[in-house]
Order: C-alpha cells, then structure tokens, then sequence
C-alpha cells in the first residue's frame, strides 16, 4: 500500500463517531467509483426474521426516501443480495443480478425490487458481506457504483483494488461495532443511563439510590423510562441493549 493508502486506514481507525468515520469512508469510497452505500448490521437475528428494523444499524448517503423504502417498506426482505449477503462471507459482485435477470430465474419480488433499483439509478455495484461469529449477528454493505459506471467497468477497478477496498470496508465495520449508535427513538437521557450502569455492575436498588442521591422510586421511574426508549421489557434485556448499542460506560455517549 501506498503512505497515502495507510493513512486513510489510519484516519479510519481513530474516528471518534460513526458520523465522522461514515464521512470519512464515503469519500474514500468515492475515490474508487463507489459514490453511493448502504450499511446495515443486525444484533438481533433469528431462524426466520433479521429482527426489528428500528434496532438496525443503517447508514448510508443514498437518498432518505430510497432508504426509506427499501429498509422501513420492507423490500430488503426479497433483496437478492441481502440474501447473498445472509448465506455468504467476502465480496460478491453484482454481475449475478444481471445473469440472475438473463436466466429468468427472478422472483416476481425480486424483480420488483430490481426494477426499483433501476429507477434509482442503483445497477452496478459490489456486495461485501462481513463474517460474523454470533448466529444473532450479520452486517453487509452495497457499494453502489457512480451512474455511468457499467458492471464490467466495476468488475475491472476489483481486481485491482478490490483487496484493499474489502480491507477499508472490514475495518470500518469492525469499528463500527466499538462506536455508540443510537437508533430512532431509542435515546437515553444521562441519569437512565447511569442507572442501567450501576444496575449492570450488580448493585441492588438501594445501592443506586444512595450512588446517585436519589430515591428508589426515582432510580425505578428512570429504569422504566430506559425500558421504554428501549423498547424492552425488562431491565435486563435494557442493560444488554444498551451495553450492545455502546450506550453504557462512555463518556458521551
């Protein structure tokens, strides 16, 4: 690699949000021919569902409304390469949508979703799917090509930058994962998230009243409060989806 090249891994690794590190990586991106992507990780899979969209982790530079659609209107679920995505690890180029379209093997969903694609100007691209070792746990990325670019044009510029581009895509997830994220509507105030700190350190109730000066029906209304943000049931399942999302135990989270 390249001074340069090393020090954008660096510049990568030490973003201190995800909002400065997703800046920082588009424009990286960007200088291969990517001007468009979409992230997205789940904690919280199953056998039959990628859990609750609202506890996603989503970002990206396309338009809200593409976004919109394709996460909150559900088609992800019939997305081709979110299935790729799903039953693979690495980097997987988009060329299969196209033999997939040639082949007639399309379902009428996933046409849908591919023609929908098109009209946003989204038809060349890589998918990178990053490996997980949790079966609740998998994130993926579209690299969306800049309009103009054909597949094959893509398929050039991978091989021979894809390993460094993979590389540059790796880290930013694995940093991610270390970054507070807070998904819509789940914030928690300062005194909530105390709370759920002194209640993952294992101390009683009385025990966080007398920490923070307050009463125990004060530290239990702020509990219920994080519960509710949280969208959980019990101070339990708070405290792990706080701890999972990094809002717990930060200094400004």
């Amino acid at each position: 690699m390249t001074p340069q090249q090393n020090a954008d891994l660096l510049d990568l690794t030490q973003a201190g949000s995800i909002e400065e590190l997703w800046d920082l990586h588009c424009r990286r991106m960007a200088g291969f021919g990517f001007d468009r992507l979409l992230y997205g990780f789940t904690r919280f899979r199953t056998a039959t569902s990628l859990g609750d969209p609202n506890d996603f982790i989503i970002l990206s530079n396309i338009s809200s409304d593409y976004v919109q659609s394709f996460i909150d209107g559900g088609l992800y679920r019939e997305a081709p390469m979110v299935r790729w995505a799903l039953e693979n690890d690495g980097a997987a180029s988009w060329t299969v949508l196209q033999q997939m379209m040639d082949s007639g093997t399309l379902t009428a969903p996933e046409k849908r979703i591919f023609d929908f694609n098109a009209q946003h100007g989204i038809t060349a691209g890589y998918s990178i799917s990053f490996r997980s070792l949790s079966d609740r746990s998998k994130g993926a990325v579209a690299l969306i090509a800049e309009a103009g670019m054909s597949q094959a044009e893509v398929d050039a510029m991978w091989s021979s930058a894809g390993e460094l581009i993979q590389l540059m895509n790796n880290i930013v997830h694995l940093k991610i994962l270390t970054l507070p994220y807070t998904p819509p509507n789940q914030t928690l105030t300062k005194r909530q998230r105390e709370a759920l700190e002194w209640v993952g350190g294992g101390k009683t109730m009385q025990d966080i009243a007398t920490i923070m000066g307050l009463t125990p029906a004060t530290i239990e209304k702020h509990l219920r409060l994080a519960r509710q943000a949280l969208n959980v049931d019990t101070t339990a399942q708070a405290v792990l989806k706080a701890a999972l999302q990094n809002q717990m135990f930060v200094s400004d989270a």
